[in-house]
């Protein structure tokens, strides 16, 4: 799912190739993508993009006359610029906007159809949708522990919740943690005030540093390729991969659909983690160290 730095992305390059242009049509081609009723699709047609806005993972065009288009990208939602002259990708293709001489496609890739897009009329009506999220980017040391430690949940949990930290999903969560060198199943109440300062620090330097080698890496051009899984990710979607830092292996823990990805060596002191499921499942034959778990590899005889 397109995070905080992605999102960014995608709005300073939606601004700079449509902001003060008419959105001339909009073809929805997902009976599943539009998510609102009133006003109708069509009185966003015709209108002039003032803006572009981030709220939470949401992308938001500010449109004249006081609407919105807001879109949610979800896992698979993705923008793509095409030529004026491209025909609809059917499988893929959810919705295609004209917008000037040039037309931009919401696609997904996936059977789900998850991504939505909602007009909203009015400022308040769209705050409506804000979860509430914190601007991590934006508040000092106090606010940040304050929403931190707001309930006693795991750290992973606390910081992926959009009603909790605006933006932060599964990938930069992952890095985030792994950086702060602490584990992703932590309560909040049990870190200590150096601690919760170091990840305060930790997760504005993290953001800020992705935005700005995101925006390096395109130099001008259109995020064709946003994606979650990246080489240079220190632990997020490397699993069995090595550490960047220490050398061990990365472990990971699946929980429904989402993957927490982190080091036992540099975040849970040598601990393996588990979920409920695997623990009961492997009972006494699961590793409790990172020493145990290298020896269960293939090609290895023992420990290190």
């Amino acid at each position: 799912m397109p995070e905080l730095p992605d999102v960014e992305l995608y709005n300073e390059a939606l601004r700079s190739r449509f902001q003060g242009q008419r959105l001339e049509g909009i073809k929805l081609l997902s009976p599943f993508v539009l998510r609102s009723i009133q006003p109708p699709i069509s009185e966003a047609v015709g209108k002039t993009i003032l803006d572009f806005e981030r709220l939470g993972k949401r992308i938001v065009w500010v449109l004249e006359q006081d609407l919105f288009l807001v879109f949610h990208l979800m896992i698979s939602g993705r923008f793509h610029l095409r030529k004026p002259e491209a025909k609809p990708r059917a499988k893929l293709d959810l919705a295609v906007f004209r917008i000037g001489d040039q037309q931009l496609a919401l696609t997904e890739a996936s059977s789900k159809k998850r991504a939505s897009l909602h007009l909203i009329r009015g400022r308040s009506a769209l705050q409506a949708l804000d979860p509430g999220g914190l601007e991590v980017l934006g508040c000092d040391l106090a606010e940040f522990g304050q929403r931190l430690k707001g309930q006693n949940r795991t750290l992973k949990r606390r910081l992926t919740d959009p009603r909790v930290f605006s933006g932060i999903g599964n990938a930069y969560s992952d890095e985030i943690l792994h950086a702060a060198q602490l584990s992703p199943f932590k309560k909040t109440q049990d870190l200590s005030d150096a601690e919760v300062e170091r990840l305060w620090r930790i997760s504005q330097e993290l953001l800020k540093r992705w935005i700005e080698t995101l925006r390096a890496e395109l130099k001008g051009k259109f995020p064709e390729k946003v994606t979650a899984f990246r080489n240079d990710f220190a632990v997020h979607g490397r699993f069995g991969q090595v550490c960047p830092v220490c050398g061990k292996a990365v472990q990971r823990i699946v929980l429904a659909e989402n993957e927490s990805n982190y080091c036992a060596q540099c975040q849970t002191g040598g601990k393996m983690l588990s979920d409920r499921a695997l623990a009961r499942l492997l009972q006494s034959d699961w590793p409790k160290t990172i020493e145990e778990w290298e020896a269960l590899q293939p090609n290895r005889t023992g420990p290190e």
